[in-house]
């Protein structure tokens, strides 16, 4: 987790060469709601005590982010009182801003609000990674747990339906196993022991075209068995015939995909309370988009009336930059958001951890999810090495390729970013510089030789350096001027990870302060110019900014 967190913020946070035209808009989680708030808590100003007079400015201001952001206008003036409470008439702790008193405010209230308990204390806002606020149902092969999905058309209830069965089959974890860790170890949901549940599909919606044929082929890809009986049968029979088989062949949990409709009717609520009587399940989850922003608290809540829910799975969160879906659906409804969609992938679906998700919309990131997603991409025998590479300033072309990969499969520079702390404020702008700058770098990498991606001393000090360059560039596609801004910033970058690494102890991912990566260090001279090396020699000598060395 360090390694790629100090990796990200270096090339997130550095200087952009050229506008890039024509990239992709990054339309990253709550974008819009943690700007508004990280701005309001900027402007809090310095106070001793917290009256209503000096609060009010501040309410108003998340109010009125709160309802951009499309949140239910009785869970954002819930949300408003219980800062207020919180906060009025508070002496400033000693040591701690008003500004950071009045966030710890809203922290607590967004928790409770999503489902979550402020009242338990935990080290770090963000939380200590620990099991979520809601698990599901476990079921024995004798027994096997009943998961009913339900929905509107179009709300991704199939997809959904094969992202929880791959999730149950190879990602749940057996959060039983917390109880034999050390009390303030970090848990780290990989290193727990999982579920691995043995699943069964259901494919009960007999209306949609393609709809069986579509979960047929999403069981086929995480092989996991689908049971269908055709378009002609009635969906309680298929519901039912599937649990009895799963009894019969052993699995221990059985999701039944239902069919979804434009609207809410009276047809959809029948159908899907005979299936109920029918099957007894153990849950009854809403499939939602997100995107729907406070609809989502409202489909909620009618469904709940109609069929009796135990929580939802938010869809689409990747593409919600607002957040009201996710603030609202609780406090509207009374059920818990129970999983929430990441990305379009069958992976891309992860357990609802309310105290991260604060965390995130107050822009403070998400270090627990950051660590897990690295856990999960590379070994602990691996990451070690790269860090030892880092503190030593050792770390090479090779190295950097392992990083940009390493970030591209935890979901892109943007991803990352939005999960460490102090990078709440970067905006898509710089990402979108810093991925295409990212893309022209790999290709010059592309374009060296072994022994020069392993010795970047070569392209850097060495009397052929300006020659090899000019080769690479070539090779690449760029100009003499992208390779030299290269190396500049590869040094630095060097420089500066390994700093940041020798400046958290124990090499914890909570103690890294990415805003060093954004130190004014200067430029580091271009190889290949004398004259410029040696102002910076002098320069460094001076004791100001970072010189061309290694660190």
């Amino acid at each position: 987790g360090a390694t790629v967190s100090s990796f990200t913020s270096n090339v997130a946070l550095a200087p952009a060469r050229s506008p890039q035209r024509g990239s992709v808009q990054l339309n990253m989680m709550f974008d819009q709601l943690t700007s508004a708030l990280t701005e309001v808590a900027k402007n809090f100003g310095p106070k001793k005590r917290i009256t209503e007079a000096s609060i009010k400015p501040a309410l108003r201001e998340v109010r009125r982010a709160l309802l951009d952001a499309d949140v239910n206008i009785d869970v954002a003036d819930a949300l408003i009182d219980g800062v207020k409470k919180r906060s009025l008439g508070e002496e400033v702790i000693k040591g701690v801003t008003a500004e950071q008193q009045f966030i710890k405010a809203m922290y607590d209230e967004l928790l409770d609000m999503m489902g979550g308990d402020s009242s338990v204390q935990s080290t770090t806002m963000g939380g200590d990674g620990g099991a979520p606020a809601a698990t599901l149902a476990v079921g024995t092969p004798e027994e096997p747990a009943v998961v009913l999905l339900a929905g509107l058309q179009g709300a991704g209830k199939t997809t959904a339906a094969g992202k929880l069965a791959l999730y149950l089959k190879e990602r749940e974890v057996d959060y039983s196993g917390m109880e034999e860790m050390e009390d303030g170890e970090p848990v780290i949901a990989s290193k727990l022991p999982k579920r691995s549940r043995k699943v069964l599909l259901a494919a009960a919606d007999v209306y949609r075209p393609a709809a069986i044929k579509q979960l047929e082929v999403l069981g086929e890809s995480i092989e996991v068995e689908v049971f269908s009986m055709g378009t002609e049968a009635n969906p309680v029979d298929i519901a039912r015939d599937a649990v009895a088989k799963a009894k019969a062949e052993g699995f221990d949990t059985v999701i039944v995909d239902t069919a979804g409709r434009q609207v809410i009717d009276s047809d959809l609520m029948d159908e899907l309370q005979k299936i109920k009587q029918a099957v007894n399940p153990d849950e009854t989850l809403l499939v939602v988009d997100a995107m729907t922003g406070q609809e989502a608290a409202s489909l909620t809540a009618a469904f709940d009336n109609a069929v009796g829910l135990t929580g939802a799975i938010l869809t689409k969160m990747d593409g919600d930059s607002r957040g009201g879906a996710a603030v609202s659906v609780r406090g509207v409804s009374g059920k818990p958001i129970k999983f929430v969609g990441t990305g379009e992938k069958t992976p891309d679906l992860e357990p609802f951890f309310p105290d991260r998700m604060a965390s995130r919309i107050l822009g403070m990131g998400d270090v627990i999810s950051l660590v897990e997603k690295a856990a999960a991409e590379v070994s602990d025998e691996e990451a070690m090495k790269q860090m030892q590479k880092i503190m030593s300033a050792e770390f090479d072309f090779e190295d950097f390729i392992k990083q940009a990969k390493l970030a591209t499969n935890m979901g892109g520079l943007g991803s990352v970013a939005k999960l460490m702390p102090g990078m709440g404020g970067i905006d898509n702008s710089q990402i979108r510089a810093a991925e295409a700058r990212l893309k022209k770098n790999e290709a010059m990498i592309n374009s060296m030789t072994k022994q020069e991606r392993r010795q970047p001393a070569l392209l850097i000090t060495d009397s052929t350096a300006r020659s090899r360059l000019q080769r690479i560039a070539k090779g690449s596609g760029m100009k003499i001027q992208d390779a030299q801004a290269f190396m500049s910033e590869f040094q630095r970058m060097r420089t500066m990870m390994s700093r940041m690494s020798k400046m958290a102890p124990g090499m914890n991912p909570n103690n890294m302060d990415p805003s060093l990566a954004g130190a004014d260090g200067g430029d580091i001279a271009m190889p290949g110019n004398r004259a410029a090396r040696r102002a910076g020699k002098k320069k460094k000598k001076a004791g100001r900014g970072f010189g061309s060395g290694f660190g």
